[in-house]
This record gives C-alpha cells, structure tokens and sequence, in this order.
C-alpha cells in the first residue's frame, strides 16, 4: 500500500491555525517557515518512498532470533542507516549534544509520516528520543558524555525495561535487583518482557534503561530505582566495549508489528548505572513515559490517516451499483462507491476524525515545546499542566480512534479488505497494540480522572474549557458558523457541568472513578475536537473571505467540520449517558455470577 504525507493539511495545521513560525521565534530556535516546509517535504520523501515500501514486507517476514541475535526484516538497515546519516534521529535531540533542537511541534508531523510508512519500523527509534530525554534530565554527567551523543545520533538506540511477568501496570510488584558493586555501578538481575527493540542489528549498540530494586528498597513504588544497563559497556573513548550480562531470551509471535522485535529480556548480573537517585526511579522515568504515550498517540494517528488514504482511493476507484439518485457515471457499468451515502459516512468519518486529532496533536506538542522551552517560569508551569491534561487524551482516543478508523477502511474494501494482499487487514493488526503498550487505555483514563481531574478539582479542564468557549464567542456572530459555534458552547456548558458531576460522584463513592472513567475521557475528546473544528472552520472562513489561498480546500474545512459536529459530536451523548448509569450496574454482580 502506498502512503503519501497529507503535507497540504499538515501545512494548514502547522502554518495557519497555530502559528508555527511565530512558536518558533518564541522558543528562539531559528526556524522559519521555509525551513520546516523543506524539511516536511523531505520527510515526505523518505516516509514516502524508503519506508512505506519496507511495510507489507516487514509484516510477511518478521524478525528471526538466532543465537541470541535477533535480526530485522529485509531492507531495514539500510533505511536505517538513511535515518541515522540524513539526520532525521538526531531531529530533537539536545544542540550540546549533537542533536538539532527541533521542536515538536515541527517533529510530530515526522513522526506521524513515520508511523502511518511503517509503524514496525518505527517502533526501533521510537523510544530511543525518550531515552535521550530520560538521560538528559536525571542522568550523571558521566554518564551522559559517554551515552547522550550516540543516542542523539541514532548511531545508538535505547529502551524501556519496565514490564515482567507478573507486574505490568502494577509495578509495585516489580523484582528485578540491583546489587551495589565497589566502583559505584550496579549488577542487574531479572527478566523484563515486550521490550520494544529490546535486541536487534540497526544500531550499534542497544541502553537499556531498566526499572529494579535495590536491597535496602522500600517496598511498594517508593522503592523503584532507574538504571542504565547497555548491552556493550562503553569504551573510555566512546567505541563499544566489552559485552555485558544481558541477553534476549525469546522474540514474542504477535498480532501485529512482526516487524518490530518484541523481546523478553534476561538480566543476568548485568552492570549498571544509576539515573537520578535512588528509589527515584519511577518519577525517572515518567519523563521519558509521558513522551513515549504522545508518541504512542501518533502512532494510531499515523496508521489511521494511512487506512483513510488506502480506504478513499479505493472507493474512488471501485465500481459497485448506481447511485441513490440516478447514475453518476452512465458511460461505466456501475459506479464508484463513493457516491454512495453509507460509503461517504465512513469516510467522512475517517477523515474528520484524523484531521481532528492531527490539530489536537500538534496543540498538544505546542505545549510539551512550551513547557521545556518557554523564556518564563510561569508560562513553562502552565503549559506543563495543559500537556499533562492533554496526554491520556492523545494516547487513548487517538489509538482508540486508530482502530476505528483501520476498521473502517476495511468495511469501505469490503471483502478484499479482509484479504491479506490489499493491506488494509494489516493496519488493523498493527494498530491493535497501540491501544495497550505505555499503559492501556483504561488506565489513561483513570489517570485522566484521578490525577488530572480530581487531582486539582477540575481547574486545569476548566481553563481549557474557557479557552474554547471565548473561541465560540467570537465566532458565534458570523453568518456561516453561527450554528457550529453555538452547538459547540452548548457541548462546553455541559461538559463543565458533568465534571462537576463526575467530581462528586466520585467524592461520594471510590468506584465511580473506575466506572466514569473510559466514558468521561471519550466525552472529553469529542467536544474538545468539536472546538478544534469550530477553529479551522473560522480559519478556513478567514481565507475565504480574504480570497487568498486554495478555496476548494477551504471549502472542505467548513463541510468537514459541519459533519463532525452534526454526525460524531453526537456520540457524546452516548457517553454522558453512560456516565449517568454509575458504577452500581457494574459491581452488583459478584464474581461468581459471570460464569455460564
């Protein structure tokens, strides 16, 4: 299957309704608007046409694990290599590092051109950029100048080590040691499982950064300590040394993402280093988890734009009946399904959902860009709390929606859909994964609801809530989005309103942040895109009229937006209501009872 970077709505995004440019001058990073497009349409090119071929490939193939080494599909070390060489690893590294300081704004526009060419391919770098954050921030000086240039570089790549056996979510349970050495460093002993990239022959060396006790640890999560463990020790020189005690154990045979080395790692008296202090590991790497769960949330944006691409040439081009109201095209035996009402829902669908969550993503990388970067204090504060907000949001409704739409394009192929050779099965396959790893999407939403919504009494949503409202209220006067504007500040009204609710029920009883939680979060989303419409609708309204621009695309802003609020805003009525029901119907039947 083809892929083809949506670079003109990528641009609107960008350029137009944020402000990239002006964004760019505030950080003070030198970029300007010719730089970032030339380089989108460089990225373009390379996810376009070394990557995106590499895709049905890599799913045939997989990974083979011999002797303890695993090896990648066909071509992916050469277009590896293209990666590293051409730069796009080093894209937001740290500048004292060799990195290039890109913001992400700029770089999530990359990333999801990654995900959407080859999600298994990207799952080898992927949390290598969080590994470098991880290091920047809590790691010695030490051990960054013997680690954070090459991890910059690509030349190495990194990993997270949480999960095992019998601790996921609940790393409290976690069993991995860390025994103190003489000269300061650490011998690791465990098993880590689904590590991603855990072992493989892109990079020339593998750091793993693994989560494990030491002995005098407290028990609990309070007792968790951060490590860098790589699988060769580096030289003085910063060459790769002497091969450490750790090896992969076995590659997982999954659903999806056969491309991508999926490894149960065995720690056997490996030697690490300590990042940040110890029993301090988990705040550690939360830097480095927050930034995986955005990433997370591009990967179901980057499959679902790829699946809407695939689904809308196909019904461009597949010919099926006549339409409703007498044929389109009578000098053709039939015609193409996508003059069919049912087939335009679907990929209406597709599309107002992906462009929505492609603004959303990148209003969210504004504020992850503010908060590292911003010359003010307070600003900095502020726009940590607004991503903070937002992360659970990214990562469960987007890959959430990721399946949908994936599921989607293969209801528009109808039966070829379900055929292996036309593509759109695999999408689906892959995007399944992302709506589990970095923490499944039931627990972005208690995380949503516990920390984010009870944990300051709503005030964070309710200034989010605010700044869309006054965006309804300037638009609210205008003849063409009069009636968007006004669907969407009734949405707000009720969205405050059912915090408040959801705040006391959970006041009342500990259940109701379980039971509100997936519901509240999904509400939350659908109004919160609503607003993000009614914005590039008066942006799309403002060229037009200005007379400036492309007015067919603009054009296509306001219909897109009118059918988002009109047929998906509705779906939060579903969940307001599903919220109302409480969490009595969900515990009143014992655990025996389920049984037939």
């Amino acid at each position: 299957m083809e892929y083809k970077a949506p670079l003109r709505d990528m641009r609107f995004v960008l350029h137009e309704l944020f402000d990239v440019s002006a964004h760019c001058e505030l950080l003070g990073n030198g970029l300007d608007r010719e730089l970032i497009d030339g380089v989108l349409e460089e990225a373009a090119r390379y996810t376009g046409g070394e990557i995106a071929p590499l895709n049905r490939n890599s799913d045939e193939e997989g990974v083979t694990l011999e002797n303890g080494e695993v090896r990648t599909p066909q071509g992916f070390v050469e277009a590896y290599r293209q990666y590293v060489d051409n730069g796009w690893a080093s894209m937001t590294g740290p500048l004292e590092y060799g990195g290039q300081g890109f913001p992400q704004m700029v770089a999530c526009a990359f990333h999801e051109m990654l995900m959407a060419a080859s999600l298994s391919f990207r799952i080898y770098s992927g949390l290598t950029e969080g590994a470098v954050l991880a290091l920047y921030r809590h790691g010695s000086e030490a051990l960054k100048d013997a680690y954070l240039e090459k991890l910059v570089s690509g030349r190495w790549s990194g990993t997270m080590c949480l999960t095992e056996p019998q601790a996921g979510t609940d790393l409290a349970l976690l069993r991995t040691r860390a025994e103190p050495q003489a000269d300061g460093s650490y011998k690791v002993s465990g098993s880590k499982i689904f590590i991603s990239g855990g072992e493989h022959d892109m990079s020339e060396n593998i750091v793993h950064l693994v989560l494990a006790r030491l002995p005098d640890a407290p028990a609990g999560v309070k007792g968790i300590s951060l490590l860098l463990v790589p699988k060769f020790i580096a030289n003085a020189d910063g060459t790769p040394g002497a091969r450490n005690a750790l090896s992969c154990g076995a590659i997982e045979h999954k659903m999806g993402i056969k491309g991508a080395a999926t490894c149960v790692m065995n720690f056997d008296g490996a030697s690490g280093w300590l990042v940040g202090e110890a029993n301090q590991g988990l705040a550690c790497m939360f830097t480095m988890m927050n930034d995986a769960r955005f990433q997370v949330g591009l990967q179901g944006l980057g499959i679902a734009e790829q699946a809407f691409q695939g689904a809308l040439g196909y019904a461009r081009e597949r010919l099926q009946s006549r339409a409703l109201a007498g044929a389109e095209q009578p000098d053709k035996p039939a015609d193409p399904i996508i003059v069919h009402p049912d087939v335009r829902r679907m990929l209406l669908t597709q599309k107002t959902l992906v462009e929505g969550c492609r603004m959303l993503a990148v209003y969210t990388a504004r504020q992850l860009d503010l908060e590292h970067a911003h010359p003010e204090p307070a600003w900095r504060a502020a726009a940590a709390r607004r991503a903070a907000l937002l992360i659970p949001l990214v990562k469960a409704f987007f890959t959430d929606m990721g399946q949908e739409v994936a599921s989607l394009g293969v209801q528009v192929y109808g039966g070829h859909g379900y055929i292996r050779e036309w593509g759109m099965e695999q999408l689906m396959r892959d995007s399944r994964i992302t709506q589990l790893y970095e923490g499944t999407n039931g627990i972005q939403a208690l995380d949503y609801i516990r920390r984010k919504l009870l944990g300051d009494g709503g005030a964070e949503l309710s200034a989010l809530q605010a700044e869309f409202s006054e965006l309804c209220d300037r638009q609210a006067g205008r003849p063409t989005l009069h009636e968007l504007a006004g669907k969407v500040q009734a949405r707000l009204g009720e969205w405050r309103e059912l915090g408040a609710e959801v705040i006391a029920a959970c006041a009342r009883d500990p259940q109701e942040i379980g039971a509100v939680s997936v519901d509240f979060l999904h509400y939350s989303a659908y109004v919160l895109l609503a607003g993000l419409w009614l914005q590039a609708a008066a942006c799309a309204q403002d060229r037009l009229d200005e007379g400036t621009g492309e007015a067919a695309f603009y054009q296509a802003k306001l219909a897109s937006a009118a059918f988002f609020v009109h047929r998906l805003l509705p779906r939060a009525s579903a969940h307001r209501e599903a919220i109302a029901g409480g969490a009595a119907c969900l515990m009143a039947l014992p655990a025996s009872d389920f049984a037939f």
